[in-house]
């Protein structure tokens, strides 16, 4: 086995089910659910013209500014998943654009995320096919490799690994590891829902500030 140019097999992966309801679930509340102690960094901004991305992922590690991985990470990427390409956020060389876009619809992705450059920006924002990625520059890519496929991937602190939920909406990009998803879902919900409930007694005009003014007490603040 060589470390640094291999394919290897992914062996497990969030089901097609469980992916379509966290689809209904805003990032932000998945991050609440999560303590907000993981992302992938502001950086990594949606290029298309709206919708989410959710699917599990295919993780590709690219040589800064070569993209011969993810291109096989296309050929062999099924229905539904996100291509997660980490190419250490450089942005010199634009690693996916037009072309390989068409392609990866054409298999039905879920959508991929470039920690790196895309080109043919105005392609992208025309199109509803999700890509995150974290810059744009019209200097194409190099074909040499090396580069590994299904191997954990890490974008700014935040660990992915293959067949983890990633999920992403225009806040941005977040992964929920493949053992706590189904546990993560349920109190993302419960999330959503009680925000629901404050959105109704604020148009109300029944929502409990009470909280406020207890905290600011609580931490010793000084009122005059």
């Amino acid at each position: 086995m060589s470390n640094g140019f291999r394919v290897l097999q992914r062996t497990r992966q969030v089901s097609a089910e469980l992916v379509q309801r966290y689809r209904a679930v805003p990032v932000a509340n998945i991050s609440d659910s999560m303590s907000r102690m993981t992302a992938a960094g502001a950086t990594l901004r949606p290029m298309h013209r709206g919708g989410v991305l959710a699917g599990p992922a295919l993780t590709v590690k690219c040589r800064p500014g070569d993209n011969l991985m993810l291109h096989y990470a296309l050929d062999i990427a099924q229905p539904g998943d996100v291509i997660v390409a980490d190419a250490g956020g450089d942005l010199s060389n634009a690693l996916i654009g037009e072309l390989m876009l068409a392609y990866a619809q054409k298999k039905r992705l879920g959508g991929i995320i470039i920690n790196g450059a895309i080109r043919d920006a105005v392609s992208i924002r025309g199109s509803d096919f999700p890509v995150f990625a974290a810059g744009i520059t019209h200097r194409g890519p190099y074909k040499d490799g090396p580069g590994e496929i299904n191997v954990p991937v890490a974008i700014a602190g935040m660990v992915i690994e293959p067949g983890d939920l990633v999920i992403g909406d225009d806040d941005g990009v977040l992964c929920v590891p493949f053992d706590h998803a189904e546990a993560v879902f349920e109190k993302a919900a419960a999330k959503l829902a009680a925000e629901a409930q404050q959105l109704l007694d604020i148009a109300e005009g029944t929502n409990d500030r009470a909280w406020v003014i207890d905290a600011l007490k609580a931490k010793g603040c000084y009122f005059g």
